[in-house]
């Protein structure tokens, strides 16, 4: 995970770069790297929003690229914030940390894409990526903070150890949170 204010990958944001490639001809049909998507993921049956949190194996599911072999002996989250005290945690490390639980109802960002034009070329979910489940973890913001957070920063970059190809691009998996949102007292490295 890192912290920047600049850039995202390296690319400068606004770049239409990574829009080109995700978005669907208008005579373009579904691919099959997008039922390769759908294949290996599933969605929440509504018919669970009726309980307050979602059963187990119930929750929607999304993979986007091959699950890596970690071993937990060696894995490491690495925060750095470009200045400050640059932190490499490993679970252990994270599991002695303060723990919070909390109830949250995820939603995925591309909730409702299959219906959109253009269309983006991706999971094709309707209305079924959702589901509540109870989270543990440290909260974010105290992380950031022990890493030196930049008076300057104002996302919070996650590359997971996942990487794949998409539409012949090869790529890490990221994600990014505005800070303000990172530094909520709800966020958590769970």
């Amino acid at each position: 995970m890192s912290v920047t204010a600049k850039s995202v990958r390296g690319k400068p944001v606004g770049d239409d770069y990574s829009t080109r490639s995700r978005i669907a001809a208008a005579d373009e049909g579904v691919g099959l790297d997008e039922l390769a998507l759908a294949a290996r993921n599933h969605g929440m049956p509504l018919e669970a929003l009726r309980y307050d949190l979602t059963p187990v194996g119930l929750h929607y599911l999304l993979v986007h690229y091959d699950i890596p072999v970690i071993d937990p002996a060696q894995w490491r989250l690495d925060v750095d914030t470009g200045v400050g005290s640059p932190l490499s945690l490993n679970l252990d490390d994270i599991r002695a940390r303060r723990r919070v639980t909390i109830p949250v109802t995820m939603e995925c960002a591309g909730n409702g894409r299959a219906r959109l034009n253009p269309r983006p070329v991706s999971q094709p979910w309707l209305l079924e990526a959702v589901g509540t489940a109870e989270w543990t973890g440290t909260p974010l913001a105290l992380l950031l903070r022990d890493a030196g957070l930049r008076d300057d920063a104002v996302d919070v970059v996650f590359t997971g150890a996942d990487h794949g190809v998409e539409r012949g691009i090869e790529q890490d998996y990221q994600r990014s949170l505005p800070l303000a949102e990172a530094m909520r007292g709800e966020a958590l490295l769970a």
